[in-house]
């Protein structure tokens, strides 16, 4: 049986300084968030696993999170960080290959001054050219401004997956058509996909109804089909807008009229392949 994995959530261990994204609007994010707080809201959602990803820009917290995923099985991989555009990339990469849970990086690309700039610079190039030969993925954080810049991006690094973190941030009150015709260039690259995640805090205020992002979802399933879908819940982020059980009860809802297959691959089947989380070493898979 196919295991349920929620491809999109986050560890730490809260520090101002770290994590200065946190705002002080943000009361509900700023204290700590560890395995133990989030494993019974699995066990709910009759999830077996996750995928921790990054949220600060450093080796250190890398190191963090692998260290957690070795010490708790449910935690199945970890999407790290490190400066893909720096010449000691290399180096720096060797020791991490041989820590199983490592399944790829991430950058804040949208906390960046420019980041149309930042994807476009040569020395990242090479960088994605190294960890994709690698056999490891990049998750794209960008929001819905910059899905043009995204998609060119893309179209440069094809050795290995892509994933689109919560569908590109999309502008809520523009709707899910003007969503659709951003996002169609990047859901035509075939290694290319997305994580339905993210939408309740894109909401404006964080206010949201079911029937205001259903039509998130059904775009997102037309352009990318249930085998480039995962679900995340982006928590403990979600909790600015929503409980764990509401995000996933909404992707639930939404994927209500799919075939037991199809929401299997996205509940967990999608993940498992992408992250490769069922190889017996847990190795990186070599270029596609």
């Amino acid at each position: 049986m196919t295991p349920r994995i929620d491809a999109h959530q986050h560890f730490w261990r809260y520090r101002p300084q770290a994590f200065p994204w946190i705002s002080d609007a943000m009361p509900a994010l700023r204290r700590d968030f560890l395995p133990d707080d989030l494993l019974p809201r699995l066990a709910a959602q009759r999830l077996e696993g996750c995928i921790a990803v990054q949220a600060r820009q450093s080796l250190e917290e890398t190191l963090f999170l692998l260290a957690l995923a070795e010490a708790h099985p449910q935690v199945r991989g970890v999407v790290g960080w490190l400066p893909l555009a720096s010449p000691q990339l290399a180096d720096l990469l060797e020791p991490l290959q041989a820590r199983r849970a490592l399944r790829g990086f991430r950058h804040l690309v949208q906390d960046e001054a420019n980041p149309a700039a930042w994807l476009s610079q040569p020395a990242l190039t090479e960088g994605m050219r190294l960890i994709q030969s690698r056999g490891y993925l990049y998750e794209l954080l960008v929001t819905h401004r910059h899905l043009a810049a995204a998609a060119a991006f893309a179209a440069r690094h094809d050795r290995h997956w892509l994933v689109l973190d919560h569908l590109g941030k999309p502008d809520i009150a523009r709707g899910a058509a003007h969503w659709a015709r951003q996002i169609a260039p990047l859901a035509a690259l075939p290694h290319v996909a997305c994580k339905l995640s993210g939408l309740v805090t894109e909401a404006p205020g964080g206010q949201w109804t079911p029937e205001q992002l259903r039509p998130f979802f059904d775009a997102a399933l037309e352009a990318f089909g249930p085998q480039r879908l995962l679900f995340g819940s982006d928590w403990p982020v979600c909790l600015l807008a929503a409980e764990y059980d509401a995000v996933a009860g909404l992707c639930e809802q939404a994927l209500a009229g799919l075939s037991e297959p199809e929401r299997a691959a996205i509940w967990g089947g999608n993940a498992c392949r992408l992250y490769a989380l069922q190889e017996p070493d847990y190795a990186p898979q070599p270029d596609r």
